[in-house]
């Protein structure tokens, strides 16, 4: 009984959440973005999480001309889905229109590499691909087992090999994009201008001046304070309201 009343609720909570997205949608698409917003938002607070949701978010965000949010929203976006082209040419677009232009720091290409490689598609989908190969490759190995002529052991061996390291890598790259999904140290500056501190206080000799837009990674925590870093490893301390964790 309860279990039926669980999928019950689920579903009419369902519902409900695409109601209200589809009300969003179409105060967006008349300009309304005030009321757009506060749809979109209404769903975030429920905890129900999709692309399209922050997606959404940011662009009425950036047609308000609120570039900090837009770009938050953006960047979530983009930690469920970080190899979609709508999202990442957007957040380019938004990235463009922040005060601060910071030097990225130089990354090692294999780095680079894989990062962009398993970019490609979200933790789920790699999971999918993972699964998969791996049944193929069960498949292949009972093959191999009752096969009668050798031709064919030959051929399902060496293709279940590689399916086997195709499972392992797209596992691999399931758990890279969950672990980097799961990493809230990511943050985006929401204050128009924000002084960083050599230390946790106000009395802290003053570094240099970030802007609202500015991406950061929180490295440590004092208090009401966080230590921070930016693209070009330049670090030091500012107030927790001053960002928002992506």
């Amino acid at each position: 009984m309860f279990f039926l009343s669980y999928i019950l609720f689920t579903c009419v909570s369902f519902a409900n959440t695409s109601n209200i997205f589809s009300q969003a949608n179409e105060a967006y698409k008349k300009s309304q973005f005030d009321t757009a917003v506060f749809l979109y938002d209404s769903i975030v607070k429920t905890g129900f999480e999709t692309p399209e949701l922050y997606f959404n978010l940011g662009n009425v965000y950036f047609k308000k001309k609120d570039i900090a949010n837009a770009i938050l929203n953006y960047e979530r976006a983009r930690k469920l889905s970080p190899g979609d082209d709508d999202i990442n040419f957007n957040l380019q677009l938004a990235q463009t229109m922040v005060t601060d232009k910071i030097n990225l720091l130089p990354e090692f290409f294999l780095n680079r590499w894989w990062k962009n490689f398993t970019e490609l598609y979200s933790s789920d989908d790699w999971a999918r691909f993972s699964i998969s190969f791996f049944i193929a490759f069960l498949i292949l190995t009972i093959l191999y087992l009752f096969a009668n002529r050798m031709w064919l052991k030959k051929i399902s061996f060496w293709i279940g090999i590689v399916l086997l390291m195709m499972c392992l890598l797209s596992f691999s790259s399931s758990w890279y994009n969950k672990q980097s999904y799961q990493n809230h140290t990511g943050a985006i500056v929401m204050s128009p201008t924000v002084i960083i501190k050599s230390s946790p206080d106000e009395n802290g000799t003053e570094l240099f001046v970030i802007h609202e837009g500015t991406k950061v990674w929180v490295t440590d925590e004092v208090g009401e304070w966080l230590k921070i870093k930016i693209a070009d490893g330049n670090n030091g301390w500012l107030k927790k309201v001053d960002i928002e964790a992506i």
